[in-house]
Parts: C-alpha cells; sequence; structure tokens
C-alpha cells in the first residue's frame, strides 16, 4: 500500500473515531501514532523481525513534536490572551460594558438583545476565549432581557451569538493557532480580525432590529436614560479601550517605524494592566486562584489538542496526503472561487461533530496549502494571483474566513461549545432551547460570510496599512 494510501485510510478511520465521541486531540494522537508505525513498517516491507524498529522511529518521530512545536514563543499568547478575559471579568469590566451599551442602544427596536451584542463585541477585545465570553455575559444579560419579556431561548441565543466574536475580535486564541500553523504573521492576523469582527456585530444588530420590527411582542425598545446617565456609563468601561490600545501599540506603531514589541509582549503587558485594574475594583486572592484555574484547565485544554494534532499533521507529512490533496484541488475544473466556497462549506458540516481548534488543527495543514495553491502559490503577487491577492494577503483572507467558520460551528448542533455552555449556567434552560434561540443567527453568519468572500478588503485593509 502506497504513503498516501496509508493516508487516506487512518484519516478515515480517525474521522470515524471522533464522530463515535472521541476527544479530538485522542483520536488525531492515536491516529498520527498507528499512521507513523505503518508508514516505516511499510517502509521495511512488512517484515515481522522490523516491526519493533518501525515501532522505535515511529515513537522518536512523534516524541519530537510535544516540544519542537509548544515551545514556539508565539503560543504563550494563548494562556495570556485568555488570562485577560477572566481577569477583566473581575475588574467588573464585563457589567460595566453591558451597562454602557444598555444605556447608548437599548432605545432602539430590540435594543437590549442589540445592547448584549455589542457589549460582548467589546467584551471580546479583552478576551481571547469566546467560551469564556459566552459564560460571563449568560449571568449578566439573559436575566435583563427577560426581566423585560423577551423569550428566554432567544435571550440564550442571543449571548451564545455574541459569544463567538471573540474568536475574530484580537486577542484571538484561534487566530493564534492559525498563525503559528500556516507559518504567518501573528500581528498580522490579529489586526485583520478587527474589522471583520466589529462588522460581524453589526450584522448580528441589523438582524435584531429587524426581528424586532417584524415580530410582534419581540423585544421591548428600553428608554428613558437621560444624556447624562450616558455619559456617566462611558468611564467605567474605557478601560476595555485602553487594553486594546495598549496590545494594538505593541503589534503594530500607529506612528510609523518600527514595532514597540512583539505581540507576546503586548499581550502580557495587556494582562498586567487588567491585572492592576481588577485589584483596584477589590479583587482578592480567590478571585485571582479561580482565575488562574480556570485560564490553566481552557490553556492545558487547547495545548492537548495541539500535541495530538500535531502528532496527527507529522504523519500527513510522511503520507503526502497535503501534497496530493493540493494537486487534485488545482486539477479541478470547477471555478477556484466555487471551490473555496465548497470548502467552506465542508467545515461548516465538519463543525457539527468536531469543536472549532480540533477542526482547524485538522484540516489546515491539507487545506491551506491547497488554498494556496489555487491562489498561485504564497510567493505569488497580485496581479498574477487567481483571486487578486498576494499569497500573504490570500493567507490572512483565508484565515479570516476559516475563523469565521470556526465561530460558526460554537453555535452548530449537535456539540456547539458556546450552546452547551450557556445551558450549563443557566438552570432554567436547556440545550436544546438555546440551540433553538441561536438559529436565526444562521442566517447573520452566513450573509456575513458571504460578504467578507465578496469584498476581501473588508478583511486586508487594515492588515495592508502596516
Amino acid at each position: 500500500m502506497e504513503p498516501i494510501d496509508i493516508g487516506l485510510v487512518v484519516t478515515g478511520g480517525m474521522l470515524v473515531l471522533v464522530v463515535l465521541g472521541m476527544r479530538v486531540a485522542f483520536a488525531a494522537g492515536l491516529a498520527g501514532m498507528i499512521g507513523l508505525i505503518w508508514i516505516f513498517w511499510a517502509k521495511f516491507g512488512y517484515d515481522p523481525s522490523r516491526f519493533e524498529k518501525a515501532l522505535t522511529v515511529a515513537v522518536k518521530t512523534a516524541g519530537q513534536v510535544p516540544h519542537s512545536k509548544i515551545s514556539s514563543q508565539a503560543l504563550s499568547l494563548i494562556p495570556t490572551f485568555i488570562l485577560i478575559g477572566y481577569l477583566a471579568y473581575y475588574a467588573g469590566l464585563t457589567k460595566a460594558l453591558f451597562e454602557a451599551a444598555k444605556k447608548w442602544l437599548a432605545w432602539v427596536p430590540g435594543g437590549l438583545a442589540v445592547s448584549t451584542v455589542f457589549a460582548t463585541a467589546g467584551f471580546a477585545a479583552v478576551s481571547g476565549a469566546s467560551v469564556a465570553t459566552s459564560a460571563v455575559f449568560a449571568r449578566i444579560a439573559i436575566p435583563e432581557m427577560l426581566k423585560i419579556g423577551y423569550d428566554k431561548r432567544f435571550a440564550a441565543g442571543v449571548v451564545a451569538a455574541g459569544g463567538t466574536l471573540a474568536s475574530l475580535i484580537p486577542p484571538s486564541a484561534i487566530l493564534v493557532i492559525y498563525a503559528i500553523i500556516v507559518e504567518q504573521d501573528v500581528g498580522k492576523l490579529l489586526l485583520a480580525g478587527f474589522i471583520p469582527g466589529a462588522f460581524s456585530a453589526l450584522i448580528y444588530g441589523l438582524l435584531i432590529i429587524g426581528m424586532a420590527l417584524t415580530i410582534k411582542d419581540f423585544g421591548p425598545a428600553v428608554s428613558g436614560f437621560t444624556w447624562k446617565e450616558r455619559f456617566l456609563a462611558l468611564p467605567p468601561a474605557l478601560p476595555i479601550l485602553f487594553v486594546v490600545v495598549t496590545i494594538i501599540f505593541f503589534v503594530y506603531n500607529p506612528f510609523g517605524g518600527d514595532a514597540w514589541g512583539t505581540p507576546t509582549e503586548g499581550g502580557a503587558i495587556g494582562a498586567f494592566v487588567v491585572f492592576l485594574m481588577a485589584l483596584y475594583q477589590g479583587m482578592r486572592w480567590p478571585q485571582l486562584k479561580e482565575a488562574l484555574l480556570e485560564t490553566a484547565k481552557l490553556s492545558v485544554m487547547i495545548f492537548t489538542i495541539i500535541w495530538g494534532v500535531l502528532i496527527y499533521v507529522r504523519f500527513l507529512g510522511f503520507a503526502d496526503l497535503p501534497g496530493a490533496f493540493s494537486d487534485w484541488i488545482t486539477s479541478l475544473t470547477m471555478s477556484p472561487m466555487l471551490i473555496l466556497i465548497c470548502i467552506l462549506l465542508a467545515y461548516a458540516v465538519l463543525g457539527m461533530f468536531m469543536d472549532a481548534i480540533g477542526m482547524l488543527l485538522l484540516t489546515l495543514p491539507v487545506v491551506y496549502p491547497a488554498v494556496m495553491a489555487l491562489n498561485g502559490g504564497e510567493a505569488v503577487s497580485a496581479a498574477e494571483s487567481t483571486f487578486g491577492m498576494s499569497g500573504p494577503m490570500c493567507a490572512i483572507w483565508f484565515g479570516i474566513l476559516v475563523v469565521k467558520m470556526a465561530e460558526f460551528c460554537l453555535i452548530t448542533p449537535p456539540i456547539g461549545l458556546n450552546c452547551f455552555v450557556v445551558a450549563g449556567v443557566r438552570d432554567d434552560l436547556s440545550v436544546q432551547d438555546v440551540f433553538k434561540g441561536v438559529t436565526p443567527f444562521f442566517i447573520a453568519d452566513a450573509i456575513t460570510i458571504a460578504l467578507l468572500v465578496a469584498f476581501p478588503i473588508i478583511v486586508l485593509w487594515l492588515p495592508g496599512q502596516v
């Protein structure tokens, strides 16, 4: 059996394990280990006396992965960004954001739901984890919406969908993971997430307003706030802006010249700033301990997935599956744009069975080279490319598209993680309730993705200024 055939068989077996319920980290690690043993034993002609040699080589090959990849300095951004989110919660920034958004936006039709969306977008600017964002606002926003008559399912859906914005709006752990996998500039990818993230929030808000205008008793507007109350609500929320500006200045110097530091340093300083704010707001050791423990738990989960999947990726390299897939994609007679759309649709289907990070880690080593080949290669110029953008810009554009698809997967049944988190926080809600409430946001996400595909400038304008 040829290496490419071994790659297909092992990949098929891994997908079966995932569908049956095995965690992605363990399914990928097991499949990668079996695949490596199979590849090396095949090279020895399946000689029984050399099986032990094949096993030894496979174990040594797999054993190099955790240290060589996880020791990457860029990966230190992940726990830093997650910690920023948890510390921001204890600093009272979440409540301040929601109150400011409510007093400025609640007067529009469906205003409290719109306020929730923009408050989650604001919190996403200091939180790298969508799960944390959903959990926090499930406690803050849902009770407020229920008080004035919102359907509990829709209220839960707003929070679950709003939480996904943390995947795009920096600091984003998923964007960091994407940048490391495809070996692209982390800073430019983080910058590229700002406008699409804000654009996604705007589409969500317009959807809610449209529903409020067409559905009777959907969600009453909230009025009665004076201009003085509105302006007084802004200062407590301004620290969010300060943290975002701090991180941006280290990623990209807006005054010209070299950057002030690396994204890792910017993330660390951002975390320290939020830590000081939390202390000022009264955070003590029990709250700090909880924030550190939650950060450690989520970080370990992400790093475990990375370890397992990277063993599988090492096997894919020996099987030459990425190269074969790229050759097959570029040989198709379909329009390159239609092929790209089919790839994005495939992500939507995969997201029904896999978590967002695992899905990206498993697919990108194969899909990314194919998309780059469709555009003309990683070194292609904009004038000679298929999609009208250079290789590095295409990598950024595709990265935002797949991360947006990962957002979509966080609310799709049967394993939409954000929906489970919201249901877990609220005893009066079942997972089925949250899935029903989040359904309208599928339309909003489909519109957003279509516009990002049709108008790449939405993604590429900001990183193009660097």
